[in-house]
């Protein structure tokens, strides 16, 4: 009788990576015989479980759902292995951690060498996402979020106190339109706007005036949902723009882009690191937490005198 967790883990690879090559590397085997395990389970199981073309793989329905099933069971017996690293006193196994492109870029370089430096034994495999990601679901161990966009059902630590946004604009553009002194002037400029990935809609500035909170729907008729692209268009002189400074401190410094409004820009919240409440018995989760509790100086913002924005 053919075992029946053969070819679960090439599976869980291809539909994790959506690639059969980037699984077949991250599973130490040639393409090859990545794909011919994957048909070898299809068979068995007599269900179609991905849709192959030349430039992309996708679940089907019946992948997606064995996916679904598979993934949190998966991942519970990982941790059972993983927690045998206490009869040996290290964390090991693998921890996989996700955060946004703003922040995460910054934050999870210095974690994840401190984490190689102290816990050889521990696999990391990080994942960038601006969308909202379902830990659990996902497979992820623990993620970085800003903390007011994180469940309240997940155990959360505060890792900055605090970091800037700005709303920034080429010089060729203020130029040209002009340099707004007040939230009313937005009315009479382009700006570059965001659609929000994890909820679809775009996101309206949120301003203050003498402790008040003001909500602008800057008009502009451009719309991106990747904070890269907005810094980029902002460079072009496309329009104003609402920033992570960590994204365009450089090209203020060199004066490619200006900031405006700022004693208008309202504070926001902190980053965190969170995770599900039964993670926390984990080595490899607990080994997270210690790491980031000793770094977080290191890991807080260059002094400005606003947090975080909400996004």
């Amino acid at each position: 009788m053919a075992d029946s967790f053969d070819g679960l883990s090439a599976f869980r690879a291809v539909a994790q990576h959506k690639s059969f090559t980037a699984a077949a590397a991250a599973m130490g085997i040639s393409p090859t015989a990545m794909s011919q395990k994957i048909k070898l389970l299809e068979r068995r199981l007599g269900v179609l479980l991905f849709q192959r073309t030349t430039r992309r793989v996708a679940l089907t329905d019946a992948g997606a759902q064995l996916f679904a099933r598979l993934e949190p069971a998966l991942t519970e017996v990982e941790d059972a292995i993983a927690a045998l690293g206490d009869h040996r006193g290290r964390p090991s196994g693998r921890l996989r951690i996700t955060a946004p492109r703003v922040g995460g870029a910054r934050l999870l370089p210095p974690i994840v060498a401190r984490m190689q430096e102290r816990y050889p034994e521990l696999a990391l495999e990080v994942s960038l996402d601006d969308a909202f990601v379902d830990l659990v679901g996902a497979g992820f161990d623990a993620g970085i979020r800003l903390g007011d966009a994180i469940e309240k059902d997940m155990v959360r630590v505060t890792i900055t106190k605090r970091s800037a946004w700005s709303i920034v604009a080429a010089p060729s553009y203020l130029a040209r339109a002009g340099r707004p002194k007040k939230p009313e002037d937005l009315s009479r400029h382009r700006a570059i706007r965001q659609r929000m990935i994890a909820t679809g809609v775009i996101y309206r500035w949120e301003l203050e005036r003498q402790g008040k909170p003001i909500t602008v729907d800057a008009p502009g008729s451009v719309v991106v949902d990747d904070p890269g692209l907005i810094v980029a268009l902002a460079l072009e002189g496309v329009g104003l723009a609402y920033v992570a400074d960590e994204t365009i401190s450089d090209a203020v410094a060199r004066g490619r882009l200006e900031r405006v409004l700022e004693p208008f820009v309202t504070p926001g919240p902190p980053f965190c690191l969170y995770f599900p409440t039964r993670a926390q018995e984990q080595p490899k989760l607990r080994a997270l937490l210690e790491t980031v509790k000793c770094m977080r100086d290191e890991l807080d913002a260059p002094p400005r005198s606003r947090r975080a924005k909400k996004r």
